[in-house]
């Protein structure tokens, strides 16, 4: 059965068409990545998942749930945090988290359990007597996300989580997804901070005028662009002569030798950083630092899409 299950999908506003025949299966465990400009899409794919959006063309499903007729039971198995945050400021925080367990009809007797669980998780529990309304903006936002893991849903939809966060407060969201990752949870996650997706997703799709232009692994999408991989190396005996043996290497189309390092470019799927790594070793060089390049997933983006909306 697939987590998330969306066939041919359109969503209208009036005369304007803001998705237009999407199609995007999740299957359960996996972090997909939605990628794209304001106005692309994205907030009006996960409304329809999150049953927010009644009225749109093709299929959706979650968890073999259908999100037009059985609405219900479909909300029993999501948890939605939207790109805003709305909360009841003058509760506490315990408060807050005791009132929407009582809403997904938690028994009372666990609810005390489940509430330090999910603070513990989000790492609130210094925080369970705060004002909502004191909290910062990163605090409000694993707030919201304790807030829907309240009632252990299967998949998780969260349209900009890390929007309008500092870097620190960005960090600790990432570490929080990847813990819920490993919990076995279903993520469908937008967002334009494009390489902290790259990091976290097991697949990502970018979409764009209401358009998916690409979905697959990171590696597959760079291989289908032809975007270059490059790492960096330091060696204790560097000669000349490893440098135009590494220049030889096919798949190899830029060797660099700088200062400090030689920065090596090279093509997706003709050449693996490993194979990379055991030729130098072969030729006799003592390696001191191999570090391939996180991978510019921006660089993909500019490449796939045109800067326009729907």
């Amino acid at each position: 059965m697939l987590a998330v299950d969306v066939q041919n999908l359109s969503v209208k506003y009036g005369k304007l068409t803001a998705v237009k025949g999407i199609t995007l299966q999740i299957p359960p465990g996996e972090v997909f990545g939605f990628i794209g400009p304001n106005g692309a899409g994205k907030s009006s794919t996960i409304r329809v998942l999150a049953t927010l959006q009644p009225k749109f063309e093709g299929i959706a499903r979650i968890m073999g749930l259908d999100v037009r007729t059985t609405p219900q039971l479909v909300r029993e198995q999501i948890g939605y945090v939207p790109d805003f945050f709305g909360v009841y400021e003058d509760l506490t925080a315990r408060e807050y988290l005791h009132f929407f367990a009582a809403a997904y009809r938690l028994p009372i007797s666990k609810r005390k359990a489940v509430v330090d669980d999910v603070l513990q998780l989000t790492d609130l529990t210094g925080k369970i007597d705060s004002q909502v309304d004191s909290l910062s903006r990163g605090m409000k936002q694993r707030l919201s996300l304790a807030r829907v893991l309240l009632h252990d849903p299967a998949v998780l939809l969260l349209d900009e989580p890390a929007s309008g966060l500092d870097p620190r407060a960005r960090i600790e969201m990432r570490e929080l997804l990847k813990a819920l990752k490993e919990m076995g949870k279903t993520i469908l996650i937008s967002s334009h901070i494009l390489h902290e997706l790259a990091q976290l997703c097991t697949r990502i799709g970018i979409i764009e005028t209401g358009r998916m232009v690409v979905q697959g692994s990171v590696a597959e999408i760079y291989k289908q662009l032809g975007v270059l991989k490059i790492v960096h190396v330091q060696v204790a005996n560097q000669t000349k002569d490893l440098i135009e043996k590494l220049r030889a290497i096919a798949g190899v189309t830029q060797v660099d030798d700088q200062a400090d390092r030689i920065s090596i470019r090279f093509e997706e799927g003709r050449l693996e950083v490993e194979d990379l790594h055991d030729f130098i070793h072969a030729q006799g060089a003592r390696i001191r630092m191999f570090q391939p390049e996180v991978m510019d997933m921006e660089t993909a983006f500019m490449k796939l899409t045109e800067g326009q909306t729907a």
